[in-house]
């Protein structure tokens, strides 16, 4: 609630000027009038802008009155400022422009009123979807992205792209909690279907700390965060993310080598104590393809072979596409498969006579076979970890372009008409199928929410292999993802709304 001053309404009278208000002479624009909204600006800072608009020739009101024609508030919550101004009860209300505070630097620094865009008011309800969605209001977003539909459209790239950055600089130095608040902040913001414009429409939404919200004003009013701007033109960082984009090569490795000096693939390659191993040594290798993006058609290729593998090998067969292809997203950096059988027990074989199959076929480049360390015995976990049980390995195959519709998605100028490309096959039993569809489908931080909120929420372990009930002692089954949003008590999400 807004704590104005109680001034007695009275009709507008000529007054005359005063030490901080210009004269008639002084006047510029005589079509606008200004009411500075004073909670959260602050009395000083108020009269400061006051004194400062009065100076180039602006109108600046005292009071809130009928002649108003532009209101500008500063960190201000919409819903509250509106309650306020419906309130005072204005009779021309509706014809006032009630703008946030980046109308007024604008405007201040053009020494002129600005146009008044979309970006510069203060909604009284939130914007829209650009299609056309029912209004979202803050107050009504999860702070959980199970319970957000966050499609591949983002609004507010700008930001994300920005929160990202930051995150990774936090990972790579190890500091696990900004790390995750960034990006939750970053999926937040994936979901909203409107553009953040103004910092007043964050005020409501959850997983935003003042971190965030002072890069989002930065950006905002500069064009750009200059905190992402240092970390991007720091060498450690430039240095750790190259290195990290080598398949095979983690944080940890990253580091050792940056600290030994080493800032280039040449510097490693040429240095004779440097031991690459299996992984890294193909990383390398084949660097210009793997490092390359993926196309949706390319993963449809893969697709095609890899379920003709399957099916040769037992017609009842089960593969399913996870990962962000499942996601519908138009490119990733690898594509992931599932594959099964009805029959328990003959899943991990199926993985080594694809794998002898795709040998044979000559498209093998690379592998890494893990047999399953499954064990139901040992659940459920309290700890989750980061890979699961399942017989799974992790390939390099090269794809033909003649098997691509549309043609590879490779370098200008490469004729070899080939292109190698990274490919994850995992094969889990079949009652445990729904649990590592839903885990390999993610987003990271969508599986992430997930089960933060079985476990917060519902008193339940959830990770890949199952489904735990804390309270009733015991597994829930489940034949497909919907069952396990259904013990969850969540509305189901699906896989293309899981962009988080």
């Amino acid at each position: 609630m807004f704590h104005a001053p109680i001034v007695p309404r009275v009709r507008k009278r000529s007054r005359p000027a005063d030490a901080g208000a210009p004269g008639r002479e002084g006047v510029k624009f005589e079509d606008v009038r200004l009411y500075l909204v004073e909670r959260k600006m602050g009395r000083s800072r108020r009269s400061f802008l006051t004194q400062l608009a009065r100076s180039k020739g602006f109108i600046v009101e005292d009071v809130l009155s009928d002649e108003v024609t532009h209101v500008v508030a500063e960190n201000s919550q919409a819903s509250s400022l509106w309650k306020w101004l419906t309130e005072c009860a204005p009779k021309s209300l509706p014809n006032m422009h009630v703008l946030d505070i980046s109308w007024f630097t604008d405007s201040m620094r053009e020494g002129r009123p600005v146009a008044v865009e979309t970006r510069h008011h203060i909604q009284d309800t939130l914007p829209t979807s650009p299609k056309g969605s029912t209004p979202t209001p803050a107050a009504t977003v999860s702070q959980y992205a199970c319970q957000r539909r966050t499609t591949t459209e983002n609004n507010n790239k700008v930001f994300t792209d920005a929160f990202e950055v930051l995150a990774e600089s936090y990972e790579f130095n190890e500091i696990e909690g900004p790390c995750l608040a960034f990006r939750r902040a970053a999926s937040v913001l994936k979901s909203l279907p409107w553009a953040v414009k103004c910092l007043g429409a964050t005020q409501d939404l959850p997983c935003l700390g003042e971190h965030s919200k002072a890069v989002i004003e930065e950006i905002l009013q500069c064009g750009r965060s200059f905190d992402v701007e240092k970390i991007l033109s720091d060498e450690r960082y430039q240095t750790l993310k190259l290195f990290t984009s080598v398949f095979g090569v983690g944080p940890k490795t990253a580091e050792k080598w940056y600290r030994r000096g080493l800032r280039s693939f040449s510097d490693i390659l040429a240095d004779p104590s440097i031991h690459l191993n299996r992984m890294q040594q193909s990383g390398f290798l084949h660097y210009g393809d793997i490092s390359r993006a993926v196309s949706k058609a390319e993963a449809r290729a893969l697709r095609n072979i890899i379920d003709e593998a399957v099916h040769v090998i037992t017609p009842d067969g089960i593969l399913a596409l996870t990962g962000g292809f499942r996601r519908e997203k138009e490119f990733g950096h690898d594509v992931d498969f599932i594959v099964t059988t009805p029959e328990l027990g003959k899943e991990d074989r199926l993985l080594t006579e694809i794998i002898d199959r795709l040998k044979k076929q000559g498209i093998l480049l690379y592998c890494d076979y893990q047999t399953s360390t499954f064990d139901m015995s040992k659940l459920p976990c309290h700890r989750f970890e980061a890979m699961d049980h399942f017989a799974k390995c992790f390939l390099i195959l090269r794809l033909e372009g003649s098997q691509v519709e549309g043609g590879l998605h490779i370098a200008e100028g490469d004729s070899r008409g080939w292109r190698a490309v990274r490919v994850d096959l995992v094969s889990p039993p079949m009652d445990r199928y729904a649990y590592a569809l839903l885990g390999w489908s993610g987003s990271r931080q969508f599986e992430r929410d997930l089960r933060r909120f079985a476990r917060v929420e519902r008193q339940m372990l959830l990770d890949n292999h199952a489904l735990y009930d804390k309270t009733k002692k015991e597994f829930l089954a489940a034949t497909t993802e919907k069952d396990i949003f259904a013990h969850l008590g969540l509305e189901y999400i699906e896989p293309w709304q899981r962009n988080a």
